[in-house]
């Protein structure tokens, strides 16, 4: 007779995992806020291999972003929306840069962007390390799944 009890208890297991699971992703299913700027800061990271989202990068001479884990949305992050046309528009003392969204930064907050090298240089020496006090905002991008080559010419203070 006990055992139908603990079978009752068991089948709820799954059940409960299942609900927790559903609670706790609404944080990191929210849409991306299209052209909403947030301040925050930035560092700089030089990867190369695969980003995120599944396509080869360069963080040492391309133009990218990593963005913060908790705006991803996808268990794969390969069919993830911020794979698909998204960039980020980065503003700080008059200058602004656009770059595509390329990979996921694990250990930055949601107002903290990970640029790649080059990108960062635009805005500051690389041995200041962190910019604080940077606007930014995602942006739809003209040509999904292009980053932007370090030797692409620069007009004015803005790309992309």
């Amino acid at each position: 007779m006990r055992v139908v009890p603990n079978l009752r208890i068991l089948a709820g297991v799954p059940l409960a995992a299942a609900a927790l699971v559903a609670l706790t992703a609404g944080a990191a299913s929210a849409a991306i806020p299209i052209n909403k700027p947030m301040s925050g800061k930035a560092t700089y990271y030089n990867d190369a291999g695969y980003g995120a989202c599944g396509t080869r990068i360069n963080a040492g001479n391309q133009l990218l972003v990593a963005v913060s884990h908790t705006w991803w949305t996808s268990a794969n992050p390969n069919n993830d929306p911020l794979c698909k046309g998204i960039s980020v528009k980065v503003s700080y003392q008059g200058k602004t840069v656009t770059v595509p969204v390329r990979d996921k930064c694990p250990s930055c907050d949601s107002t903290h962007i990970d640029l790649s090298q080059p990108a960062f240089a635009r805005f500051a020496p690389l041995g200041q390390g962190v910019i604080n006090g940077l606007t930014w905002q995602f942006v739809k991008a003209g040509v999904a799944g292009e980053s932007i080559p370090l030797s692409e010419p620069v007009t004015g203070s803005t790309i992309g």
